[in-house]
Formats: structure tokens, C-alpha cells, sequence
């Protein structure tokens, strides 16, 4: 429907299988399970999956048993190559290219050049494998040379947005103009892009949040309440970045032990730099806080280590500055671990303050303190929030429901 978001849950039968192009960046990282979910869900129902990427990601972030597999099916299209840039450039010219240059300023010219190599490879490869459309799931650089391949005779694409616009550089309007729809994971930020790109919108917007496979994601045995006299074990789970707010963790679990609360925390995620960036500032302020027995970092660990770390849980935190929506707790939720968010973001979209989890406010460690103290003394609130949280994400955050609305829309394009 033009101009009008759409949110429903689609059939999983198809009439005709798809070939289809599926480009994420940095690909496979450690915070990619949803991506290859989506993937295997897609070629449950029958369809063709050709995954591409921008460049292979740091050593120290490719962490899933899956990883060096999907490394090996993936085509990467970052090399440079002055040959295919030129052919692009080329090719793009009298498609107005010089135009938009200007007008979107001097970050999209230097996104421009280096993807116009790529942008001609992936044409290339999608004419050769016979693709029916290229789906970006990103609206950055991988967003970019997907809509040049397309201009320079490649399929349709379309693309998902996973956050604020402001995360995905420049040249929005060149991006969103030329796609055939377009997915946004909230309601929230579909509505800044209305404000944003008003006049470069692709006709169908869809809200389709990300999802966790809730048949992997289920629990072996039924959650227990911690014991009386026990420790409190508490997990999370994200990047370690100063946008997480694990360092507001560690400082109201320092509020907590100082109160008397004995608790154990394990922080999995590693620093975008492999472990030499942001993780060495949480082990200072670790130190400083003299948790050492209390707090562990766990570094980048696969799926099947994540889900044993919440099959073992009693609590699960995170407690982001700023979280679009947030798969690591619709995770947590799936394996029925009762969840602390922030109010921050999309995160009112996903977690039912009281209901479903509980919301506290981003970068304020003391109320996440009594938070957490008011559920430790609480088994039967701590019950029902595993049952809540588990019931609400079968019912609207299952992975296979991206994957149905990505092959509903281009079966709608093809005309199937």
C-alpha cells in the first residue's frame, strides 16, 4: 500500500522458488545470528540464497560455530579494483551520477568511489547466477552498491533499516529512491524517516522487526528461581561498547554486593577491535570497582554458548544507552530469562515495562540496582516474567517472520 506501513505475518508456502541476493556488511560478525537465521529460514522454504559482503570482519569478532562456513559461501565484493570502478563510473554517468554527487555532499563522493568496483561485481555475479532481487540488510555502503548495481542494469533491491538513520552515512535519499520496498525493524524510526527522506520513499514500508529462531531459542528444562542463600546469576549479551552500558552494570552490581546482594554477572561480546578498544576501559573500570570475583568478560562467544549462558541464567541485563530494538533480548525472552532493558530507543516496542520485562532508565546504574534487587527477592515475579516474556516473542519476534516478509514482497514485485 503506497506510502503506508504494513505489518502482517505472511504465508510460508511458495508457488516458485527465488534466487535471491542477500548483502550484509562485515559479514559473518559477531552479532550476526539473526542474518543467518533469516538465511536458513529462507532456504527452508525453498528459495536460493547468495550471500554477499562488503569485507570479511577482525579475527577476534568471527565467533560462531557457523562462522568459517558461511565465510566460504559468502562472496565478498570489497577489493579494489580500478578496472570495474571505471566500468561503473561508466556505466553510472548518464544515470545523473555526477548530479547526486553534489548534492549529497563530499561523504557520499567518497562512498561512491569506493563501492562503484564492488557495485559492478555484484552485477556481474547477480546476471550470472540469474538473481531475482538483492535485499541489503544495512542502508550504508552495502545499501549503496546495491542501488548502483541496480541502476547499472542489475535486479531490483531492496533494503532494511536496523537503526537511526544517522548510523548509516551519507546519501540516504539516493538509496531509498530506487529501492522497491523496504523493511524498518520499529515504528519509531519509520516515523523519522517519513520526517527524513520525505519525497524519496519507496512505495511499500514495512515494519518487520528482527526475530530469533524460537525453536533453537527454547529451554531444555523449566526456569528455576534462584535459591535462598544462593548467588544471583545474571548474563548479558552485546557488543562491549560504551553504548551498552555494561559499565552501568558493573556499577550498580557494586551497589548491589555493598547492600548485601551476592550475585554473579558474565558480560559476553568483544570491542570492535578484536579486544584492544573499548574492552580495555571495562577492565579498568572493573578493577576500580573491585569486582574481579563478581564480573567476568567473556569475550565474543558462538550461539550454542550464548544459549547454554541463558539456559543457565537467572536474570538477563542489558542495559543500553541506545538499542533500536535489540535481538539479544528478544534471545534472552525466547529462552524464558527474565529481562531488564532500557527505555531507550525502540525497546518500548519489544519489552512490556512490568509485563513482559522490565524497563529501566538508560545510564542509571542505581535503578537498575533496585530493579534487580526487587526481582531477586521475588521468585513467583520472576516466574511470570519468563512465561510472558517466552509467550510474547513466539507470538510476534519468530525469525522465519522476516524471512516470509522478504519473499512476500518480491514475489509481489515479480508478479507471482
Amino acid at each position: 500500500m503506497g506510502g503506508q506501513a504494513a505489518n502482517s505475518r505472511q504465508g510460508t508456502l511458495v508457488s516458485q522458488p527465488l534466487r535471491i541476493g542477500y548483502i550484509v556488511p562485515q559479514f559473518p560478525g559477531q552479532t550476526h545470528i539473526f542474518f543467518w537465521r533469516e538465511i536458513q529460514a529462507l532456504e527452508a522454504m525453498g528459495h536460493s540464497v547468495h550471500v554477499f559482503s562488503t569485507r570479511k570482519p577482525p579475527e577476534g569478532l568471527i565467533a560462531h560455530s557457523w562462522s568459517r562456513a558461511a565465510m566460504r559461501s559468502t562472496t565478498y565484493l570489497g577489493q579494489i579494483d580500478p578496472f570495474n570502478a571505471s566500468v561503473a563510473l561508466a556505466r553510472l554517468l548518464p544515470k545523473g551520477l555526477p548530479g547526486w554527487m553534489l548534492r549529497e555532499g563530499v561523504g557520499y563522493s567518497k562512498d561512491t568511489l569506493l563501492t562503484l568496483a564492488a557495485a559492478e561485481r555484484l552485477r556481474r555475479d547477480a546476471k550470472r547466477l540469474g538473481l531475482d532481487h538483492v535485499h541489503a540488510h544495512s542502508c550504508g555502503r552495502a545499501a549503496l552498491i546495491a542501488a548502483f548495481a541496480h541502476l547499472m542494469g542489475g535486479p531490483t533491491y531492496s533494503l532494511t533499516l536496523h537503526g537511526p538513520l544517522s548510523d548509516y552515512g551519507p546519501g540516504q535519499r539516493f538509496k531509498w529512491k530506487h529501492a522497491s520496498f523496504a523493511t524498518i525493524i520499529t515504528q519509531k524510526i519509520l516515523n523519522e524517516i517519513y520526517e527524513d527522506l520525505e519525497g524519496s520513499l519507496p512505495d511499500r514500508l514495512l515494519i518487520r522487526p528482527m526475530g530469533v529462531d524460537t525453536e533453537i531459542m527454547r529451554r531444555d528444562e523449566p526456569y528455576e528461581a534462584p535459591e535462598k542463600g544462593r548467588p544471583l546469576r545474571v548474563f548479558a549479551c552485546g557488543r562491549l561498547n560504551i553504548v551498552k552500558g555494561h559499565q552501568d552494570l558493573m556499577s550498580a552490581t557494586r551497589q548491589l554486593i555493598d547492600q548485601g546482594v551476592d550475585l554473579r554477572v558474565e558480560i559476553a561480546g568483544e570491542d570492535d577491535d578484536g579486544g584492544t578498544g573499548y574492552r580495555l576501559q571495562l577492565e579498568e573500570h572493573l578493577k576500580k570497582l573491585r569486582l574481579q570475583d563478581h564480573v567476568k568478560l567473556l569475550g565474543a562467544i558462538d550461539a550454542g554458548a550464548v544459549r547454554q549462558k541463558l539456559q543457565e541464567a537467572h536474570l538477563f541485563v542489558l542495559a543500553s544507552w541506545h538499542e533500536p530494538l535489540g535481538v539479544a533480548y528478544m534471545e534472552a525472552m525466547s529462552m524464558g530469562v527474565p529481562t531488564i532493558g532500557t527505555d531507550a530507543g525502540g525497546v518500548r516496542e519489544l519489552i512490556q515495562d512490568g509485563s513482559t520485562g522490565y524497563l529501566v532508565e538508560p545510564k542509571n546504574p542505581g535503578q537498575l540496582a533496585r530493579t534487580i534487587r526487587s526481582l531477586a527477592g521475588d521468585p513467583d515475579a520472576l516466574l511470570r516474567l519468563s512465561a510472558a516474556g517466552r509467550a510474547h516473542i513466539e507470538e510476534n519476534f519468530r525469525a522465519s517472520l522476516g524471512a516470509e516478509t522478504l519473499v512476500s514482497e518480491i514475489q509481489r514485485l515479480k508478479g507471482i
